[in-house]
């Protein structure tokens, strides 16, 4: 993925991104780790989160891996070109970030416990970039569906951000933000590592641990 790497790790403006086009790539009708959809409709009573943590083909292993989870699918958000394609995405003229839709009962798994998920898997301290993956489409974000999950994500960053600080870590990068438009990936992106079990990852994360229901304890 490091090969595909934006080099200016810089956002465009509005007026520098590509303009993209009005047809959305066609999304798979199943999961392939699971047989679930990766478009609405979805089971009544479950939620969905938004998590950029770096290349999101170990991302999304990450959480389609939870209990609780019921459907993952990789994709961009967070930018301005709209329906973009990839090779778009990794010029760094889109402004997205690579991204996991999460879909989960709440009655098994929490977003607390998803959000631990999300900080343990990755550099949350490194801009721009994981690891040897350099670009905006690496950057760490969360794109909360709801204030409740908006206040969640707030708490647990500020709370890690101290567990990190105590461990030699400098400031947490993460944006967190209110969702916007989730711009499905193409079909060979979904469930890649599945797909291809020896395929590239190239998440590690800090070692240092975030207790479960972190953001819930304040």
């Amino acid at each position: 993925m490091a090969l595909f790497g934006n080099r200016n790790p810089e956002k465009p403006s509005a007026d520098h991104a590509l303009p993209g086009r009005d047809t959305p790539v066609p999304v798979p009708d199943a999961h392939f780790v699971n047989g679930h959809a990766l478009e609405p409709p979805f089971p009544e009573g479950f939620e969905r989160a938004v998590f950029a943590l770096g290349c999101f083909w170990g991302a999304e292993r990450a959480f389609w891996e939870v209990d609780g989870v019921y459907s993952t699918a990789v994709g961009y958000t967070a930018g301005i070109t709209p329906n973009p394609s990839y090779a778009e995405v990794c010029s760094g003229r889109t402004g997205h970030t690579e991204a996991v839709l999460v879909v989960f009962d709440p009655a098994v798994v929490t977003y607390e416990q998803l959000l631990k998920v999300f900080w343990e898997h990755h550099d949350p301290t490194q801009g721009m970039r994981q690891g040897n993956d350099v670009g905006t489409q690496y950057r760490s974000g969360i794109y909360t569906v709801g204030d409740a999950q908006l206040d969640a994500a707030k708490r647990s960053r500020d709370m890690y951000a101290e567990v990190l600080r105590g461990s030699g870590y400098g400031d947490i990068t993460t944006e967190i933000e209110p969702a916007g438009p989730f711009f499905y990936a193409e079909d060979y992106h979904q469930q890649y590592l599945a797909k291809n079990p020896g395929g590239y990852c190239g998440l590690g994360g800090t070692g240092v641990s975030c207790p479960v229901g972190l953001a819930a304890d304040s």
